[in-house]
């Protein structure tokens, strides 16, 4: 079965009584070169236990499971589940979930990798998809929060998406998430994909970006803790509350009314260091003089001109002027 020819897609569809969703996102996938090409960045082989996010009817998934060791996909439309019996039915290293992929949780990943593998953060080591657009920022960020055993996201974005995940300091793309993405992932690849290769064609250039698991360092080669990570990811987002004030102001602006804050409360830029509360956002904002003279940082600049370990150094005097 070719899942890459559209009479084909039709067919399948067809018996299946599926009809496109506009809320999901569904594009699917009709180029045989453009799979290979995902398969080869990726670097999939059949050691690895892969994550996938809306397989749809599967073009992509039929490519990954005759490289890889196992393929845990997550699929929220309940009309895909039964397309994806026919055209996985091959394949015994398969393993469907049919839920919202912002509520994986470890039992779905034990259920799919087995206890042990998942407790000695072995699985899934791999996130390979192409990913619903409208949750693919957060989905990105969220798995590399929460799952320590994901070492590579290899993942198809809408372009912009894409060039906020590479974005570098001073650009327009360079945000809040672009830092704390790169606290904790780094691009290494990337390849342009055109609306001509999708059914139906989406109104959106996309790319197909690697990221792989980084840890970052301090300014003393150390490296960073996940209390500091999540304190500097939190010092970002206030940071570019507004990106056209000054770091003092936009913080301020942040901290001010806000209760206590957690580090390890969601999945969010806080996610990775649980048990961590900080003072409400009132007492960090009276103290953020203090926190940007400890991190040596000009109040005065902006938070596209801060650098990753720039952010690190305000989250480490966050965390240090707060406990005082």
């Amino acid at each position: 079965m070719n899942l890459c020819d559209i009479e084909t897609i039709r067919a399948v569809l067809g018996r299946h009584g599926f009809h496109f969703s506009k809320s999901l996102g569904q594009n699917f996938l009709v180029n045989d070169a453009v799979i290979a090409n995902i398969c080869k960045l990726s670097e999939v082989c059949e050691e690895d236990n892969v994550l996938e996010v809306g397989p749809g009817i599967g073009t992509l998934t039929v490519a990954l499971l005759p490289r890889a060791k196992h393929v845990l996909s997550i699929e929220r439309d309940p009309d895909l589940p039964a397309v994806l019996d026919e055209t996985c039915d091959d394949f015994d290293n398969f393993t469907l979930i049919g839920k919202d992929a912002l509520r994986l949780n470890d039992d779905d990943l034990i259920a799919a990798f087995g206890k042990q593998t998942v407790e000695a953060s072995e699985a899934p080591n791999k996130f390979i998809s192409n990913l619903p657009y409208a949750v693919a920022a957060t989905l990105v960020l969220d798995y590399f929060q929460r799952i320590p055993s994901l070492q590579s996201a290899t993942v198809m974005v809408q372009s912009e998406v894409a060039d906020r995940m590479e974005a570098v300091v001073g650009t327009k793309d360079y945000a809040a998430y672009s830092v704390k993405l790169q606290l904790i992932a780094k691009a290494t690849g990337r390849f342009q994909v055109s609306p001509g290769n999708f059914f139906p064609p989406p109104r959106v250039d996309s790319a197909v970006i690697r990221l792989n698991r980084r840890v970052p360092l301090m300014a003393d080669g150390a490296p960073a803790s996940p209390e500091v990570i999540a304190a500097a990811a939190l010092m970002a987002d206030a940071a570019f509350t507004n990106r056209r004030k000054t770091i003092a102001n936009s913080c301020k602006t942040y901290f001010s009314g806000r209760g206590p804050i957690s580090l390890g409360a969601g999945p969010s830029a806080q996610e990775g260091a649980p048990g961590i509360v900080l003072p409400d956002g009132a007492a960090i904002a009276e103290r953020l003089a203090a926190i940007f003279d400890a991190a040596t940082i000009d109040p005065r600049r902006r938070g596209e001109t801060l650098t990753q370990q720039e952010f690190l150094a305000l989250g480490a005097a966050l965390l240090k002027v707060t406990a005082a």
